[in-house]
């Protein structure tokens, strides 16, 4: 993953079942928004984790980097399921 110009991390867990994850697909539903592990609020398109979505899901533990502007670098996840 490329976090080249993020300056600030949060870790999160996620735990959305497909049928949760379908209301950002069908455009119902367009952030999510998640309590990060040290118990800050985060908010994030949910395109920015379209890559994890498996029949399940998404579920595991990512971080999200981003810039000082509070723009999003990149999520990656640290820990499947």
């Amino acid at each position: 993953m490329n976090n080249k110009g993020a300056t600030h991390s949060i870790r999160f867990k996620l735990a959305i079942p497909t049928a949760e994850y379908e209301a950002l697909y069908r455009g119902e539903a367009r952030d999510v928004q998640v309590r990060a592990i040290d118990n800050r609020i985060v908010r994030f398109p949910g395109s920015a984790i379209t890559k994890f979505l498996t029949h399940e899901g998404i579920y595991g533990t990512f971080t999200i980097y981003f810039d000082d502007a509070g723009k999003l670098i990149s999520i990656e996840r640290v820990v499947a399921g």
